[in-house]
């Protein structure tokens, strides 16, 4: 069954939030209770096993198949700095630079971030989803986060600046 808004939430059945997650599995007292998936809008899901609306274990699988590990975690790190897409598909020809996971990556509007979950605007110091649809404000700790590390829409000449004389 698919569950409404309006209904207890027991027993097996489907349901949507209205982050569009979908949630499939079992619900008791209007928690998530028992097995049950998470599928996420970006494609990735977590599937687990609930007691009372916390999970207690469970596997979070990325949208392009990465499985997430909480120990001996390795991917992307200061050894080996691929992408999940690198590691299955192999190395670009030199010259040929991947930016991100997702290639061809995203086209980010002017004047924003792409932080992960989406865009982030820095004179509205609003997040929206990939699609344009509100999701948060950031605080002052995220906004800071969003600027020192995350990938900008607009290009920046770097490298060796002359001094000034």
């Amino acid at each position: 069954p698919f569950w409404t808004s309006s209904q207890v939430i027991e027993g097996k059945g489907r349901y949507t939030l209205p982050t569009e997650t979908k949630y499939n599995g079992t619900m008791k007292d209007g928690m998530f209770h028992g097995k049950g998936t998470l599928y996420f809008p970006n494609r990735s899901k977590y599937v687990g096993i609930w007691d009372c609306g916390i999970s207690k274990e469970g596997k979070y699988t990325f949208a392009d198949g990465l499985e997430f590990k909480d120990k001996k975690w390795h991917y992307c790190d200061g050894y080996d700095r691929r992408f999940y897409t690198e590691i299955c598909s192999g190395l670009k020809p030199a010259g040929i630079s991947q930016l991100t996971d997702l290639d061809p990556p995203r086209t980010i509007p002017q004047g924003c971030y792409d932080c992960g979950d989406g865009f982030y605007n820095t004179t509205t110091r609003v997040v929206t989803d990939y699609k344009l649809r509100f999701l948060r404000n950031a605080d002052d700790d995220e906004h800071e986060w969003i600027i020192r590390t995350c990938r900008k829409g607009w290009d920046e000449i770097t490298g060796f600046k002359p001094k000034q004389l």
